[in-house]
């Protein structure tokens, strides 16, 4: 090969074959170490265009396309010594000159002189070459693979290496030219493996370009998004042929598909008797235990007594891994049906006293106490929604029983899903059944909310309770530690609350909830603190929904106005009002208000309270400060209508109508005159026009 050809950008393949990577973590291991190399070639000054990642149960790989062979040249400057040091009485160096001579590899005679504003120094400039990619490889790679999220690393052999699993190959190919690299005791080579079974034989690649076809000839699909499309498309070929539907997590997919190098799917079936069991048992029980894909009935969703299964092999004989995966999954069966039967034979207040030796946290006792806790926070929430509160109060204290039945020990995901199944056997009130399950709504981001009333009621009191009980604890949020998932119970409170179009005073209930604390864990900033907590929560929910984040900071700047006590606080109400905010942020006239309203604000907050007077309309002297008067009188008893009937968005369309008259009071107008009575009198037609905007919300947070 010429010199100027092996100079060129080539591709670079780099594979590391292992024993069966976890499944559960293996997208995110490869994306973390496309990322590590991403980094490292960067730093390296190794040019590329792209990375493209693949990686299977048994190796991680990337191709870096057209990776530049060795790093730029540079020109290395560096200031030494001024001259009138650089050299003693005698003329010779000094040792300042020889030591920065010695750091730049040159001789005194290889120095130049530069002139400054400071006087004459000494220069060095020297040529550093760029090193090569074989040079350069082997660290480049340690450092990505150290860089790598293994919170344990295994160990295999009698070495002292450590990777996520044991390594057992290593492919390294820059173009058609394997570099040499030792990396965890394994020498690279331009050998890859395929399929376990079907070709565990070595395969010599010949470059880059030929890695996924080489490994699809040996049964091994390299690309995660083509083994999943497979996958997709197989399920949908048998679904459509039993004239079924599947219906399954995302993540239940990408585990699977993290399982296999060539997926080939298999229907399974087990005894119909077992449908008895409720289907979200047997659902959990597939995927969970044995990563199969339920299906479903079309017409009524309800589930068939059938299952596929993803196997890693294309058996001449798929029979027989039929009959072994029906021969395992029917024991786990047998095993839930048992569970299910002995569960009914105790109803869940025969549970409660069981609760009391389940800590929730030791400063705030158990289970039970907690229960209680909330029994109370949603009495209040009951009385004021219209519910019957003795209900309210048993929801809350038997949602939380089935943590002590043998099912939900087997299956911790299926609390109160079976909380639900064992109230409705007990006979409970209907409503206390769904409120059971849906109380722990909403599972995730973007899942559903509570729809019944007593849902909404239980679930606001246990994360109400959680919130203020765990700050008080102090273990509230850090960093990226939540043990107790506070900022999503913050969240599915925010949400629950104005999805729901809840109207209940906010700070008032967390003071109400927070005297039901133990007494040595209350203190004067715990609600505060919580209230913080649940409006930046809230903040970031409505930046989701689209808003601009000051429009919610100007309605919490106005709270005082718009709720007439500082301390009171609606979350519903703040969102109608961001709402409207956003809306007049879009206004043409908002931009000149908002300037207007800051200038307001300024103001008034020079100006001591007791000098503002009551407006007197007939000592105003000017025929604009009259004008503008007049507009205020006009349309203030409709504003003040509007904001008592919550119809915020009309009320700030109205008040823009002020826009002419508010501009030529501020360029015509000298508020500060020096007439005393003139300037008490302007300054309280000013804080008219303030008070009326701020009604709503301080426009002058705004950012337009």
């Amino acid at each position: 090969m010429s010199e100027s050809k092996a100079l060129e950008p080539q591709d670079l393949l780099i594979e590391l074959g292992s024993e069966e990577l976890p499944p559960a973590t293996l997208t995110q291991l490869s994306q973390a170490w496309q990322a590590a190399l991403t980094e490292q070639f960067k730093q390296q000054g190794l040019a590329f265009t792209q990375i493209t990642s693949f990686y299977t149960p048994r190796r991680l790989a990337v191709i870096v396309h057209q990776l530049a062979a060795r790093q730029e040249d540079q020109m290395i400057e560096r200031r030494g010594p001024a001259l009138k040091v650089a050299f003693n009485d005698e003329g010779n160096p000094s040792k300042a000159l020889l030591g920065f001579c010695k750091s730049s590899g040159l001789t005194v005679e290889d120095l130049q002189e530069i002139e400054t504003d400071k006087g004459t120094w000494l220069y060095a400039k020297s040529l550093r070459k760029g090193l090569a990619l074989d040079d350069l490889i082997q660290d480049i790679i340690e450092k990505s693979l150290a860089a790598l999220p293994i919170p344990r690393p295994m160990r295999w052999g009698i070495g002292e290496h450590e990777f996520i699993r044991p390594l057992h190959w290593l492919t390294l190919l820059y173009g058609e030219r394997s570099l040499t690299c030792t990396i965890k005791g394994i020498d690279a080579g331009c050998v890859t493996y395929g399929h376990r079974f079907h070709a565990p034989a070595a395969i010599k690649l010949k470059s880059p370009a030929d890695y996924e076809s080489a490994l699809s000839a040996a049964q091994v699909i390299a690309s995660f998004e083509q083994r999943k499309q497979s996958i997709l498309d197989q399920l949908k070929t048998i679904s459509d042929d039993l004239d079924a539907v599947l219906d399954y997590e995302d993540s239940l997919l990408e585990e699977v598909c993290n399982l296999v190098e060539y997926p080939n799917a298999i229907i399974g079936q087990f005894d119909a008797k077992f449908l008895d069991i409720p289907q979200e048992v047997l659902v959990v029980t597939m995927q969970e235990s044995q990563r199969y894909f339920p299906l479903y009935r079309k017409d009524d969703q309800r589930l068939l007594p059938q299952f596929i299964t993803i196997a890693n092999i294309k058996s001449t004989r798929p029979e027989v891994i039929q009959q072994g995966n029906e021969r395992v999954i029917r024991p786990r069966f047998e095993d839930a049906e048992f569970f299910w039967q002995r569960d009914k034979t105790q109803s869940l207040e025969s549970r409660v006293d069981k609760l009391s030796g389940i800590l929730f946290e030791k400063k705030l006792g158990s289970i039970a106490d907690k229960g209680k806790r909330s029994a109370e926070i949603a009495t209040i929430l009951a009385t004021k929604f219209g519910i019957d509160a003795k209900l309210a109060q048993r929801a809350c204290m038997l949602c939380k029983c089935d943590l002590m039945t043998d099912m939900v020990t087997e299956f911790p995901k299926l609390q109160g899903i079976m909380g639900r199944y064992y109230a409705q056997h007990d006979g409970e009130d209907e409503s206390l059944v769904v409120a059971i399950e849906e109380h722990y709504w909403p599972l995730k981001s973007g899942a559903i909310i509570p729809s019944s009333q007593l849902g909404l009621v239980v679930a606001l009191a246990d994360r109400i309770d959680s919130l203020l009980g765990i700050f008080a604890s102090g273990k509230k949020p850090s960093g990226v530690k939540d043990p107790y998932a506070l900022r999503r119970a913050a969240l599915s409170l925010v949400r629950i609350t104005i999805e729901s179009e809840l109207e209940f005073d906010l700070n008032h209930l967390l003071q109400q909830a927070a005297a039901l604390l133990p007494k040595t864990l209350q203190n004067n900033e715990l609600v505060s603190d919580v209230e913080a907590f649940i409006l930046d929560r809230m903040r970031g929910y409505l930046v989701e929904q689209g808003l601009n984040k000051d429009c919610f900071e100007a309605v919490l700047a106005s709270r005082e106005t718009l709720t007439g006590s500082a301390a009171s606080l609606s979350l519903f109400d703040c969102y109608q009002r961001s709402l409207a905010v956003s809306g007049f942020r879009s206004m043409p006239e908002a931009a000149s208000l908002t300037a207007s309203n800051k200038r307001i604000g300024n103001i008034l907050k020079k100006i001591d309270s007791s000098e503002v007077v009551a407006l007197d309309a007939a000592a105003l002297t000017s025929t604009i400060e009259q004008k503008l008067c007049a507009s205020l009188d006009q349309i203030e008893t409709s504003v003040e209508a509007m904001v008592q009937q919550r119809q915020y968005t009309e009320a700030l369309h109205t008040l823009a109508q002020l826009k002419e008259d508010v501009d030529n009071f501020f360029e015509e107008v000298m508020v500060m005159h020096e007439d005393l009575a003139i300037r008490a009198n302007r300054i309280a037609l000013v804080a008219r026009v303030h008070r009326l905007f701020t009604a709503v919300a301080d426009i002058a947070v705004l950012q337009v």
